[in-house]
């Protein structure tokens, strides 16, 4: 175990996992995540509707950060907002397939009233996915990245009940606020992703052999890759999405029979194969 993680224990994926089973016909599983949705993503927006509307997947599993922030579930009733047009979006997918949702650093305060409403099943994290004859762990990937010593105390201080309560008390016009300074702090401090902390192996081989896993699929770092882990196990990791500056990215890996494969977000009914 690398250091820190005494001081920030591993959350209980070290306890055998409930596993969530694919449902008898499902063909094909599409995972995103690090999408950062807002109203200052257009392109980004109307790309990932266009994969939702042509992918032929059975079941979306988001994996966090699917928006830049989420302020609240009360804010969807508000005619005319961005998060009452994604309710509309998220509702559109899950009336044509399953839809899972497991929350990131920014939409942690996503809740059930939303979830209900847009017809999506909100899942712990990690989680434990059997399907296709394999076993495979879904985490946003925060929790394992032991190096961010700072972000693992503030996440543990705001993922308390009280303290996501004294949010959602706030008065919207307040809550929007709040989140456009958070964005313009985090665009400051972040604006080189090679310098931020990375998910630790060990701590990531702990989870899968906790889990009975042989593959993790996460987000948060923004460093697409397939890493090889010994001994049967890999990680992979989701890529961020922007086309709204410079030539566009994002991706979308797949579990199929096949296995796993990494494709660009789809916006007809082409496959277009980053990796496999």
């Amino acid at each position: 175990m690398s250091p820190g993680s005494a001081a920030f224990p591993l959350p209980r994926a070290a306890v055998p996992l409930a596993p969530l089973r694919a449902v008898d016909g499902w063909r094909r599983i599409d995972l995103l995540s690090d999408l950062h949705l807002s109203p200052d993503m257009p392109a980004t927006l109307a790309r990932c509707r266009a994969h939702l509307a042509a992918t032929p997947a059975d079941a979306v599993f988001l994996l966090g950060d699917i928006f830049e922030a989420w302020i609240g579930d009360d804010a969807r009733w508000q005619a005319g907002t961005f998060e009452q047009s994604a309710l509309e979006l998220l509702r559109g997918v899950s009336s044509r397939k399953f839809l899972f949702f497991l929350h990131g650093n920014r939409d942690f305060a996503l809740g059930e009233a939303m979830a209900a409403d847009a017809g999506m099943r909100l899942l712990d994290d990690p989680a434990r996915l059997d399907a296709f004859g394999r076993a495979w762990l879904l985490s946003h990937g925060d929790q394992l990245c032991l190096g961010d010593v700072g972000y693992l105390k503030a996440r543990a201080i705001v993922r308390r009940p009280e303290v996501l309560a004294a949010l959602r008390a706030m008065p919207l016009f307040a809550r929007r606020a709040l989140a456009r300074r958070l964005r313009a702090k985090s665009r400051m401090n972040q604006s080189d992703p090679s310098t931020w902390a990375d998910v630790d192996d060990d701590a990531a081989r702990d989870w899968l052999r906790a889990s009975g896993c042989d593959t993790l699929i996460h987000g948060h770092t923004h460093r697409p890759a397939v890493h090889d882990l010994g001994n049967g196990l890999t990680r992979a990791v989701l890529s961020d999405w922007d086309y709204d500056h410079g030539p566009g990215r994002g991706d979308v890996l797949v579990i199929d029979a096949g296995g796993l494969r990494r494709i660009a977000p789809m916006t007809s009914a082409t496959e277009v194969v980053i990796a496999s």
